[in-house]
């Protein structure tokens, strides 16, 4: 048996464990649903934008690859394809958040003349059909590219056509263009607007960020974690790796100064539909939260990646990648779920179960796209190896 039947075999032994675990979570979640709705919609609604950041992230690292080429994205490449392959599921996984809306979002009902009257100057896109059909054209938007992407990538696997690589880039140009547009717009509907009083100009770009940080700190794991077997080991050189943890380090850097950013100018202005965002992390046992984000998910990362010699280590900059996305779910759960506890740091046993679920369902699915087509594509003009940094 080869090294790349060995490396086959062991990606299609993740699969039924995964799927277990997915659909154990979800009858336990069930359970949750029956005794408390509510809280059931919560925690679903957090563990999917989780989940959701992490395979819809893969999509704007592929079509960065694709305009600026490179050996770093050569051997993700395939990665980051499985990843976008999985927006068909992330779409259905998001009926359960349509369903209970009225659970969810408070501008459904609103329960204050407070927040009836937020809610009565945006009515015109604050209504339950609008919300619907901009989520139907969202996934259909993300899914048209990444179907197109991933065609031609096949047809490049058989065909070697030099005219392809112009096509990815024609088509990745606008469709980071619109990515950067819908998933703003998505994010304001379903994260932004669980508070229909705050607005901020910033969110839409700090989302972009966090998927496609999410989306790239995955790929570092799968990537790692595989790289001592062929064929990603043929590919698993120092000089790709410190250029995959630069390009870590630089969205990093960007989380960093959009949520810093983000943070100043709304204490500055002190308005008060503005600054209660923050009061509600910042206060009654969420500040602690807040104080892992920075320290867990920006200096101690931050740190460890000025290293060169951490950069080109396999399994140090898997870490680093790891420990990047464990605190993508801290993040995730920051910016959720204060919305529906402000007076108090709140984890409830659904809100793991939810994440175990949907990401198990998520996982298997991920597993048996990486099967599908070779892990390294066949005729990618990237192959040539760089000069080491």
């Amino acid at each position: 048996m080869s090294r790349t039947e060995r490396i086959e075999d062991e990606i299609r032994s993740f699969h039924s464990p995964f799927l277990s675990v997915g659909i154990a979570g979800l009858i336990a979640c069930a359970i949750g649903f029956a005794f408390s709705p509510q809280q059931f919609f919560r925690s679903y609604l957090f563990a999917y934008l989780f989940w959701m950041s992490v395979g819809l992230g893969c999509l704007p690292i592929l079509m960065m690859y694709h305009l600026v080429g490179g050996a770093w994205g050569y051997s993700i490449r395939r990665l980051l394809e499985s990843g976008t392959r999985t927006i068909v599921l992330l779409s259905v996984l998001f009926i359960p958040v349509l369903v209970g809306m009225r659970e969810i979002y408070r501008w459904v009902n609103p329960s204050t003349a407070e927040v009836g009257e937020a809610v009565l100057k945006k009515t015109l896109y604050l209504n339950v059909p609008f919300f619907i059909a901009r989520a139907v054209f969202f996934f259909f938007l993300w899914w048209f590219f990444a179907n197109r992407l991933n065609r031609w990538s096949a047809a490049q696997d058989e065909t070697g056509d030099l005219g392809l690589l112009r096509r990815f880039a024609r088509l990745s140009g606008p469709g980071l263009t619109f990515y950067g547009f819908t998933l703003t717009f998505a994010l304001i509907d379903w994260a932004m607007s669980l508070e229909p009083r705050w607005y901020s100009t910033v969110y839409g770009m700090l989302w972009m960020v966090d998927t496609a940080l999410s989306g790239l700190a995955f790929a570092i794991v799968v990537f790692t974690f595989l790289s001592d077997r062929s064929p990603l080991s043929e590919v698993a050189r120092p000089e790709h790796l410190h250029d995959l943890g630069n390009l870590l380090f630089a969205f990093l850097m960007l989380w960093a100064y959009l949520s810093f950013s983000q943070l100043i100018i709304m204490w500055a202005g002190n308005i008060p539909e503005e600054i209660d965002w923050y009061l509600s992390r910042l206060r009654h046992g969420w500040e602690w939260t807040a104080a892992a984000l920075i320290s867990f998910q920006f200096f101690v990362p931050w740190f460890l990646l000025l290293s060169r010699r951490n950069k080109r280590d396999r399994r140090r900059l898997g870490y680093i990648a790891l420990l990047v996305l464990a605190m993508r779910i801290v993040d995730t759960f920051w910016m959720v779920t204060p919305a529906f506890y402000p007076d108090g740091f709140t984890l409830h046993w659904l809100d793991p179960i939810a994440l175990a679920g949907i990401g198990g369902v998520w996982l298997a699915m991920y597993a048996r796209e990486l099967l599908a087509m070779p892990l390294l594509a066949v005729n990618d003009p990237n192959t040539v190896p760089h000069k080491a940094i």
